[in-house]
């Protein structure tokens, strides 16, 4: 799904939603320079993988969290992680480095990525591109979990410090 195929579908699956138009941010630190509306509800999405390179993962933080891979896999009991590679990414959500989003999981036909989200979102807004690092999409954490779970992949609420 592109931009617009991805706003299509989330209107077509009733998510109420807003769109920030920006230039292109391929990380965080280049987010700083977007004036966003809910800045403190933008997401970091981080793709990673286990070490027999069998499953995957996306972990979406709010943007100023660090992860600890090392304490995440631990406290989830998972095998040791690490990111997984741009042929990964672009193999099971049809992403590029720097476009990670959840929207990418309504790609993931095989429905293999599990999704963890911060339960710091849980009460309300995400920000997240739209399949496109050109623009922020603000909905409703519960609706982006409800859809990724209509999708068909697991949605896991996690406590993450950082």
């Amino acid at each position: 799904m592109n931009k617009q195929e991805t706003y299509e579908y989330l209107t077509e699956h009733g998510v109420q939603y807003e769109v920030t138009e920006h230039q292109a941010v391929f990380n965080m630190a280049e987010l700083d320079s977007v004036e966003l509306p809910y800045p403190d509800r933008d997401a970091k999405n981080l793709f990673v993988r286990d070490d027999k390179k069998r499953n995957f993962y996306l972990i979406t933080v709010k943007g100023d969290k660090r992860v600890d891979l090392k304490a995440f896999r631990k406290a989830q009991g998972l095998r040791a992680l690490s990111f997984a590679s741009a042929e990964d990414l672009m193999a099971l959500m049809k992403l590029v480095p720097g476009a990670v989003t959840p929207l990418g999981l309504l790609n993931d036909d095989e429905r293999r990525v599990i999704f963890y989200m911060d339960a710091s979102f849980r009460s309300g807004l995400v920000g997240v591109h739209p399949n496109d690092n050109t623009a922020t999409v603000w909905m409703t954490a519960e609706e982006l979990a409800r859809i990724v779970r209509e999708h068909g992949n697991e949605v896991r609420w996690v406590e993450i410090e950082g």
